[in-house]
């Protein structure tokens, strides 16, 4: 008997010994506990804004909520995407915590402090459009632009900028090609993903027919909005359910 219990432990000790061995080898399980939690700032093209015979709105379909449901579909629900889009915004607001105070509980705190409070890991930044629309400069976009990345990342988050989708109006279109620039600038310059909205969008055919008026889509163009996110978001939200750096 004594033999049996000695042969038994020896055993489980090679079973427990092998078994250490595979977690060094091939590394932790990943934890079915473990979430993502992105954050999406930007102005009313973020928040869903669609009009429709003279009537503009916030919209269900939008690229944030189809942004989610996409992610959760590959990942399940240990993935949520808050939408933090307000209408009429810049970056600099956003920087600045001057925007409507009304877009969550820390809305009304500068960008650093309201960041901090945020248990999110993945924040999405997209602006432009009102930076032309009021008259701002390329150059005050782009150092509002490089203080939100750069703070996200002294606070440990992983920021993706988003070029602003197109206008229709081609005078206008050219002045937020400007602000684009920018923000591929920045992109390039902090080295932090980019999802090129503005060329991918101007490359589709009759694409101001998916546009709802001068500076908003329709939801189907959000749809496609959200799979472009889809396409930079999903590796790093992989990456991090996963473990892995």
């Amino acid at each position: 008997m004594k033999r049996m219990r000695r042969r038994a432990w020896l055993a489980a000790s090679v079973c427990a010994a092998a078994s250490l061995l595979a977690s060094a080898a091939f590394g932790a399980a990943p934890d079915p506990r473990t979430q993502v939690l992105i954050e999406a700032y930007g102005d009313s093209t973020t928040l869903g804004i669609t009009c429709s015979e003279g009537q503009c709105g916030p919209q269900a379909q939008n690229a944030v909520t189809y942004l989610q449901d996409e992610l959760q579909a590959h990942h399940g629900e240990r993935v949520h995407v808050t939408n933090y889009g307000v209408g009429n915004t810049m970056a600099t607001q956003l920087r600045d915590g001057t925007g409507n105070r009304r877009a969550g509980p820390t809305a009304g705190l500068p960008w650093q402090e309201r960041l901090a409070a945020s248990s999110a890991q993945i924040v999405l930044i997209n602006y432009g459009i009102n930076e032309v629309m009021q008259n701002q400069t390329p150059e005050q976009f782009y150092t509002a632009e490089t203080a939100l990345v750069k703070t996200a990342r002294a606070l440990g988050k992983q920021p993706v900028l988003q070029t602003a989708n197109p206008m229709p109006d081609n005078r206008l279109n050219a002045r937020l090609a400007t602000m684009v620039a920018m923000t591929r600038r920045v992109a390039a310059e902090q080295q932090v993903p980019l999802v090129d909205q503005f060329a991918y969008i101007s490359n589709l055919p009759d694409w101001k027919t998916l546009m709802s008026d001068g500076a908003h889509p329709k939801p189907g163009l959000y749809q496609l909005k959200a799979e472009q996110d889809f396409q930079v978001v999903e590796p790093l939200v992989r990456r991090l359910l996963e473990g892995t750096p």
